[in-house]
């Protein structure tokens, strides 16, 4: 267990603060008439929350006591906290983030889209963490001819081991694609609960046994930046490539192809 001395009085105000601005009537509790304070007592929290008095009135004390993620998950609830509340209150009571389940479908916002056209002539690209190509500029285009595709099935990993043109731009496709792959595991493990990510990966297994041999094979090593070789024109032209959180909360990741320099 951990001590609460360095957030005790963080955590004492934040859960304090977090009440007071509830109602009663909004979590299904009757008024009871005036209030010498504002929003929900003690009692009522520790009681939607299931435990005892003394014992949450230690934890908005900060006192120094164990508490689970399923508490904090359910006092998270229970004080109506958005993803942000929830995510500061695990770091004040317990000093690490809490697990947050990916989700898949997500809008690109306009700034990002005027971002991604403005690194021409680099060629950019955004994807979710089912690997959805969601906006592409003109050069992510030409590499990748994402728009030769119909946005339901503009999907990077698909592509990547259905699509022919764009498995012959891979200098090394044999090499890259498993590479690749990895990566986009680290992204699956994220986004377990979504259906659509499960689909696309059974469609996968489906048809490609290239695909099918390397996914069983659970490999999580590849990084999201460096070299990679594309082929363009018959020759091998080596770009380096990164990959940029752009938005963590909808886990949107800004992807960026440029020519290697000459030294």
């Amino acid at each position: 267990m951990r001590t609460l001395e360095r957030t005790r009085h963080e955590l004492a105000a934040y859960l304090q603060s977090r009440r007071a601005r509830l109602s009663p009537e909004e979590v299904g509790l009757p008024s009871g008439g005036r209030r010498r304070t504002p929003g929900l007592r003690r009692e009522e929290v520790a009681a939607l929350a299931g435990v005892g008095l003394t014992w949450y009135t230690w934890l908005e004390q900060g006192r120094d006591i164990g508490v689970s993620s399923a508490f904090l998950d359910n006092l998270s609830r229970v004080l109506r906290l958005d993803a942000g509340e929830r995510r500061h209150l695990f770091l004040l009571a317990h000093a690490r983030p809490p697990a947050e389940t990916g989700k898949t479908f997500c809008l690109v916002p306009p700034l990002v889209r005027r971002l991604m056209h403005d690194l021409a002539p680099h060629a950019a690209y955004v994807l979710n963490l089912r690997w959805d190509v969601l906006v592409f500029n003109e050069a992510a285009d030409t590499l990748f001819g994402f728009g030769q595709h119909a946005p339901q099935r503009r999907n990077l990993l698909w592509l990547l081991f259905t699509d022919t043109q764009l498995r012959e731009r891979y200098a090394d496709w044999e090499e890259q694609a498993p590479r690749m792959l990895s990566s986009f595991r680290r992204d699956y493990a994220r986004a377990t609960q979504e259906a659509d990510i499960h689909a696309l990966v059974e469609e996968l297994e489906k048809v490609s046994p290239e695909f099918k041999r390397w996914w069983r094979q659970h490999e999580v090593h590849a990084p999201c930046s460096g070299l990679r070789q594309l082929s363009l024109d018959g020759a091998a032209v080596t770009f380096e490539h990164t990959s940029l959180t752009i938005d963590a909360d909808r886990h949107l990741r800004l992807v960026v192809y440029a020519r290697q320099l000459e030294e």
